[in-house]
């Protein structure tokens, strides 16, 4: 029988082993002396393109710091980003929250979405430098996985009639979850919606066939449709059972006609992937239940710290995760994202092949995405492969507005 002085002995030395092995990777005195010393930007496009697919910024950022440590992100332009990255420097990396509430608010106008974009890969960029600091892959510093992998859908632009149900097949043996298209190859331009739908249909009865009873489709409007036209493709569509319908108005800010919608037909629906951070359409859109997937996006909403907000409330609300498809460094984050979030999630699948430019990142196979404990965000960055085309090493000039430094008792920023 142990005695109770022994087993009060062991009792403390254990608690000092366990909390010695928690606390050990944050007591590194470089972590805790981290400052950020430089932004470089590339352009791993050819020629003077900066964008990859529809307009995506296939910007590549590096934030470096004095201990070596380089976080990776991407998106913005170098305008953009040296707007952003001038309040970074000299700052430490960890502070992420006010950081991107620095970024964020460091202008007399709002932030639109296209600044956004470039905060979004800065604050990216800060959560890699964390993660390779602290010797931990992102999703461990959002909580830890909820599950093994992302299931995935598989992305199409148009299809042809007959095309549509063998493609189908070919998705669900390739072991995606369902596949996504937005309109029929050869149809006529200019396009006329209500004409349309009679193809439409026939074509997602052919995906319908194509995936069978355990498979799905999903049918992307496009924000083509007027009213009437949306509404009466849901209901042409229902008894195909798609997994959503998305984008279905062209007056995709209108909550007005978003509420008529939802109550008008009963198919599930999707939308915000052309929308920005929390207040950018997404919050009533997702808080007034008028859609059951959000398709917003990194580094669209700001990154990481503003996408796990938006994750947050579509938890709240029994809303899924459908990330657009987007960079191929964005695609880790948001890998790293969707393996924390405890919601549905399911992601797009249209860029699954590495570009020349990472020699490690989201790994895509039997119709999942995964990504491994490499510390950060598991992407490697080859310089080599690209063009520097700005570097930003001195802090925001006095005679450029810096943003209010107005500060809660507590030291935070204040929240305007």
């Amino acid at each position: 029988m142990i005695k109770r002085r022994d087993f009060m002995k062991h009792s403390a030395l254990a608690l000092a082993g366990a909390s010695a092995a928690l606390t050990l990777p944050f007591r590194s005195e470089a972590a805790s002396d981290l400052r950020i010393t430089r932004v470089r930007v590339f352009n791993p496009a050819s020629g003077s393109n900066l964008n990859g697919p529809l307009n995506l910024s296939e910007i590549v950022v590096a934030v470096e710091t004095n201990a070596g440590i380089t976080g990776i992100g991407q998106g913005g332009t170098p305008d953009l980003l040296r707007y952003a990255a001038s309040l970074l420097i000299g700052q430490d990396p960890f502070r992420i929250e006010q950081l991107w509430q620095r970024m964020y608010r460091s202008s007399i106008y709002p932030a639109g979405r296209e600044r956004l974009n470039a905060v979004g890969a800065l604050d990216c960029a800060l959560w890699d430098i964390k993660g390779k600091a602290l010797s931990q892959p992102v999703y461990q510093l959002l909580g830890g996985r909820t599950r093994d992998h992302i299931e995935c859908y598989k992305s199409y632009g148009l299809l042809r009639l007959d095309q549509a149900r063998e493609e189908a097949r070919k998705t669900m043996a390739e072991g995606y979850r369902a596949i996504r298209t937005f309109g029929v190859a050869g149809q006529s331009d200019p396009f006329d919606g209500r004409r349309s739908l009679p193809r439409i249909v026939e074509l997602c009865t052919a995906l319908r066939e194509g995936v069978g009873r355990d498979g799905d489709f999903i049918f992307d409007v496009h924000t083509r449709m007027d009213f009437a036209d949306a509404a009466r493709l849901c209901d042409q569509l229902e008894p195909l059972d798609p997994l959503f319908v998305e984008d279905p108005l062209h007056t995709m800010d209108d909550l007005t006609l978003y509420e008529r919608l939802r109550q008008r037909v009963r198919l599930p629906l999707a939308a915000g992937e052309q929308f920005g951070e929390l207040r950018d359409g997404n919050l009533p859109l997702v808080e007034q239940g008028l859609i059951d997937y959000l398709r917003s996006s990194i580094p669209n909403v700001g990154g990481i710290t503003a996408y796990r907000k938006l994750g947050v409330l579509c938890e709240a609300h029994s809303v899924g995760l459908v990330p657009h498809f987007t960079s191929p460094v964005g695609t880790a984050a948001v890998a790293h994202c969707l393996l924390a979030h405890p919601g549905s999630v399911m992601n797009e699948a249209y860029r699954t092949v590495l570009p020349a430019y990472l020699k490690a990142g989201v790994k895509f196979a039997n119709g999942r995405m995964s990504i491994d404990d490499t510390p950060g965000l598991g992407v490697v960055f080859d310089a080599t492969k690209a063009t520097q085309i700005a570097e930003f090493t001195e802090v925001r000039p006095p005679e450029l507005y810096q943003g209010e430094s107005v500060r809660r008792p507590d030291g935070s920023h204040l929240y305007l």
